[in-house]
């Protein structure tokens, strides 16, 4: 078994429950269930079967990763209050990641990231990540979003100006 840390990720902040529990950079286990509603109520069950998967407990978790956006702000509010809630009680740092920066891990040094599942919310987003080396500590190792840009759907993602 790795010595790599255990992080749970999750994500409620569109029409989905999400979660992944990564040992390092290795996936473990993961679920993702598509519903409309519900996400409250069906976070922290699906988080517990993604740890039952995974054959690990809340107190082996070095830390959490929830997605802040772009997506739906309700659905945003009940992953980041759950991940808030859980760091406190388990002692662990929660760790704030964007879809662009999640979107943007493996890409070359810099790159452009385009309309993706931000179309079902009548948008299209996109961003320009560069790595220049800092970053948070405990952060997936990605850039910082250059510039972003959203513009009413049907629109594209080109160079930023």
């Amino acid at each position: 078994m790795s010595d790599a840390p255990l992080i749970l990720t999750f994500d409620t902040s569109a029409a989905h429950c999400a979660a992944a529990l990564f040992r390092g950079s290795d996936q473990v286990a993961a679920r993702m269930e598509p519903m409309a509603r519900g996400q409250a109520e069906r976070l922290m069950p699906l988080l517990e079967d993604v740890l039952a998967e995974g054959g690990v407990r809340w107190r082996d978790m070095a830390a959490l990763a929830v997605l802040t956006g772009p997506g739906n702000f309700t659905g945003i509010r009940i992953s980041v209050a759950a991940a808030r809630g859980l760091a406190m009680a388990l002692g662990v740092p929660a760790i704030g990641v964007t879809a662009f920066e999640a979107l943007g891990v493996g890409l070359p040094e810099n790159g452009l990231i385009g309309p993706g599942a931000w179309a079902a919310l009548g948008r299209a987003a996109c961003t320009r990540i560069e790595r220049r080396g800092g970053r948070r500590p405990g952060a997936p190792r990605v850039g910082r979003a250059a510039s972003s840009t959203v513009l009413p759907a049907p629109g594209g993602c080109g160079p930023p100006q």
